[in-house]
C-alpha cells in the first residue's frame, strides 16, 4: 500500500490540544491520510472504558498540521475510535495511532491506560494499532531531555513498523525513555510486559472535613527495579522500547 492511499486515525487519552497527539500526527501525516479523533479534554488512567449512558459531541476543530482532518469528541479514547472508523472516516482506517502519552505505559500500567485501551479497542475492530507513550513531563510542551529522544526515534520506528505491515489482534506499544539523546542507547524490540508498575502510588491526607471526611492526594515515585527483558527494565536503562500487548491473553 503506497503511503498516500494509506488511512490513518489517530486518537490519544491527553485530548485534543495535546502535545504529543500533535507531534504524532505531524509524524503520520508523511505516511497517508490522517484524521484525528481526540477526546476534548483530559482522560488519563480511563483505561477501556466506553460511554454507554449519554450521547457523544462531536465537532470538528482547526489542527495545527495541515491536510489532516480533525474532531474532537466529548467521550473516551475508545469511543473516538469507534466513532473515527464507523461515522466520520469515508473508509475504514487501516492502521490507529493512538498517543504520544505524557508518561509512560508498560508493566502492570497497562492495565489503566486509555492509550493503550483506544489502541486495544482498535484490533477488536480488526484494525492493526500502535500505542506510543513517553516520559512524563508537568509541561509536555516544553523540549526536555526525553522529548529530544522521542522526536530523534520517532520516525525511525515508524518507519520500521509501518514497513513490516503490521497485523490486526494485538497492540504494537512504544515507549522512549525519559533521558537526555546522548544517552539513549537504541532501540529494543520483543520486549516483555513486566510485572512491576513503573510507579510507587503514595497517599497524603490533605485534610480532615468537618464531616469527618479525609481528603487524599495521590502522588507518584518512579520505581527503579524491573526483571530483564521487559518494557520497564528496557526505559530505565535507556532504551526505546517495542513489545506487543495482546487483546485477550
Amino acid at each position: 500500500m503506497s503511503d498516500n492511499n494509506r488511512k490513518i486515525l489517530v486518537t490519544n487519552d491527553d485530548g485534543i490540544t495535546s502535545d504529543g497527539l500533535v507531534r504524532l500526527v505531524r509524524e503520520a501525516a508523511k505516511w497517508g491520510e490522517v484524521w484525528v479523533v481526540a477526546p476534548d479534554g483530559q482522560r488519563s488512567a480511563a483505561s477501556h472504558s466506553l460511554t454507554i449512558s449519554e450521547p457523544l459531541d462531536v465537532k470538528p476543530v482547526a489542527f495545527p498540521v495541515d491536510g489532516v482532518h480533525a474532531f474532537s469528541c466529548s467521550g473516551l479514547p475508545s469511543d473516538c475510535v469507534r466513532i473515527g472508523s464507523q461515522c466520520l472516516m469515508p473508509e475504514r482506517p487501516d492502521i490507529v495511532f493512538s498517543g504520544i502519552n505524557n508518561g509512560y505505559n508498560v508493566g502492570t500500567d497497562i492495565q489503566y491506560s486509555a492509550t493503550v485501551a483506544a489502541a486495544l479497542d482498535a484490533t477488536m475492530a480488526g484494525f492493526p494499532a500502535i500505542a506510543f507513550s513517553e516520559g512524563f513531563a508537568f509541561d509536555p510542551r516544553e523540549s526536555g531531555a526525553g522529548r529530544k529522544v522521542t522526536e530523534a526515534y520517532l520516525p525511525i520506528v515508524m518507519e520500521e513498523l509501518l514497513s513490516s505491515d503490521p497485523v490486526p489482534g494485538i497492540v504494537i506499544n512504544v515507549n522512549f525513555p525519559d533521558c537526555p539523546i546522548d544517552q539513549c542507547k537504541g532501540i529494543l524490540r520483543d520486549r516483555k510486559v513486566s510485572m512491576n508498575n513503573p510507579y510507587f502510588d503514595i497517599f497524603k491526607l490533605e485534610e480532615e472535613l468537618p464531616d469527618k471526611t479525609k481528603r487524599y492526594s495521590v502522588h507518584w515515585v518512579d520505581r527503579d527495579h524491573a526483571d530483564e527483558g521487559t518494557d520497564l527494565r528496557a526505559l530505565l536503562d535507556g532504551y526505546v522500547s517495542i513489545g506487543v500487548v495482546h487483546n485477550i491473553s
